[in-house]
C-alpha cells in the first residue's frame, strides 16, 4: 500500500502561482511513476502531469505545457507541481496518484490516489 497526501492548494488570482506537494509513504520502494490529475466541477478527471520515479521521463497535458512543472525528491518521497500563469480554467481539485507497474505512457495505470487539494483561480 502507498499513502499519498497532497498540500499546497488555495485561492490565487489569475496569473499567479502555486506549488502543490504530494508526500508518499508506505511501499514507495515499488513506485514506478507519480502523476497529477484534476477534476473540475461537472467534468471528468483529467491528466495534468506525471514523472517516473527515477525522474527520467515526464509528460504534460497540452493545456498546462509551458506553465506547469513536475518534479520529484526521492529522498523525501515527495513530488511537486509548480503551477505558474494560472488561469480560471485551472480551477479544480488536484489529485496526486502513484503506480507500481510499468505502462506504456505516463497517463494511465495509477492505482493509489490522494484525497485531493482544491485550487481556485479567480479572474
Amino acid at each position: 500500500q502507498v499513502q499519498l497526501v497532497e498540500s499546497g492548494g488555495g485561492l490565487v488570482q489569475a496569473g499567479g502561482s502555486l506549488r502543490l506537494s504530494c508526500a508518499a509513504s508506505g511501499r514507495t520502494f515499488s513506485s514506478q511513476a507519480m502523476g497529477w490529475f484534476r477534476q473540475a466541477p461537472g467534468k471528468e478527471r483529467e491528466f495534468v502531469a506525471a514523472i517516473t520515479w527515477s525522474g527520467s521521463r515526464m509528460d504534460y497535458a497540452d493545456s498546462v505545457k509551458g506553465r506547469f512543472t513536475i518534479s520529484g525528491d526521492n529522498a523525501k518521497n515527495t513530488v511537486y507541481l509548480q503551477m505558474n500563469s494560472l488561469k480560471p480554467e485551472d480551477t479544480a481539485v488536484y489529485y496526486c496518484a502513484n503506480r507500481e507497474r510499468f505502462w506504456v505512457g505516463l497517463r494511465v495505470g495509477y492505482n493509489y490516489w490522494g484525497q485531493g487539494t482544491q485550487v481556485t483561480v479567480s479572474s
